[in-house]
């Protein structure tokens, strides 16, 4: 761990300030563990957690960061404000950063590199440092041209919040008109919100510090990127790590049969129905190539 620290850069330290939200989220669902959950609540604690992962996956990392497919302005929005909603800051701050880990990746420029800076610093610690608050502005002058994006990055409480005044209202609604599913506002709150955000996090965050520790390799790329099939599952599709860091500017992530990967059956799926188009793949010859070598027959 000393190790680690040293090589951290000047003022990659760790903030309570800074921390304050991030903390109050984990403070929010510890609470939620004194409300026993309904059925209902559980069921909204995976839809949360589904909506809001897909948003960050589709949106935040292989739409905005990468651009690996096109969409209209309207879907755009949605899913940057999906992605918004799991309180992990905005889509130029989340793209910008992203942006800079995949030039430095496993360098000690990389904001969250477990095999330099330690591996609780790649999951959380860094996230938690006020060296990452400031968006990476030279990455991302495409992405600020949109002006609702720039209001909801700037904002980017705004979206976070407003679910959680969504999911309070509609568990006071069913208590009031669906009383039989023996919910309410409070605990559609604290575990629709609090614990499904919670979870949200620390799956998200598995790919910067368990995807770079644990798994295996199928490419050979400059960094230490692995695949993990369970880090996959949680994230849906995101796991496949090392495929990623081979060929980041591909949609499709899985690229084995049986590597799932849920959120490119999503966008495969609303290609098919005019939501999103030009989907970006990597051609087969490319993979074998890459992974055998240009002297495989």
């Amino acid at each position: 761990m000393l190790e680690a620290y040293e090589n951290r850069l000047p003022g990659e330290k760790l903030s309570l300030l800074v921390s304050l939200p991030f903390i109050s989220v984990h403070v929010g669902a510890l609470f939620a563990l004194t409300i026993s959950p309904s059925p209902f609540a559980l069921f909204m604690v995976f839809l949360m957690y589904f909506i809001r992962m897909f948003g960050i996956t589709a949106g935040f990392h292989r739409f905005f960061s990468h651009k690996t497919f096109k969409t209209s302005r309207v879907f755009q929005f949605i899913l940057a404000y999906l992605a918004t909603s799991s309180a992990q800051m905005g889509p130029i701050w989340w793209a910008s950063h992203h942006r800079h880990h995949h030039k430095y990746t496993d360098e000690i420029e990389d904001p969250h590199t477990p095999t330099i800076k330690g591996f609780f610093w790649a999951h959380v610690g860094w996230i938690m440092s006020p060296s990452n608050v400031p968006t990476k502005e030279e990455y991302v002058g495409d992405l600020k041209r949109f002006p609702e994006l720039k209001f909801l990055d700037k904002y980017h409480y705004i979206a976070p919040f407003s679910m959680a005044v969504f999911l309070f209202a509609l568990g006071d609604y069913m208590a009031v008109h669906y009383s039989q599913y023996n919910t309410n506002g409070m605990e559609l709150l604290m575990w629709g919100f609090f614990v499904s955000t919670v979870i949200l996090y620390h799956a998200t965050f598995t790919v910067n510090s368990v995807c770079h520790v644990f798994g295996y390799r199928t490419y050979d790329t400059k960094d230490g990127s692995v695949n993990n099939w369970m880090v996959a599952i949680l994230t849906l599709g995101e796991g496949w790590h090392n495929n990623h860091h081979a060929f980041p500017n591909s949609e499709r992530q899985g690229h084995k049969w049986y590597q799932i990967d849920i959120c490119h059956y999503i966008l495969w799926s609303l290609s098919k129905i005019g939501i999103v188009w030009d989907i970006r793949d990597v051609p087969e010859d490319s993979i074998i190539e890459k992974r055998y070598g240009s002297n495989v027959v």
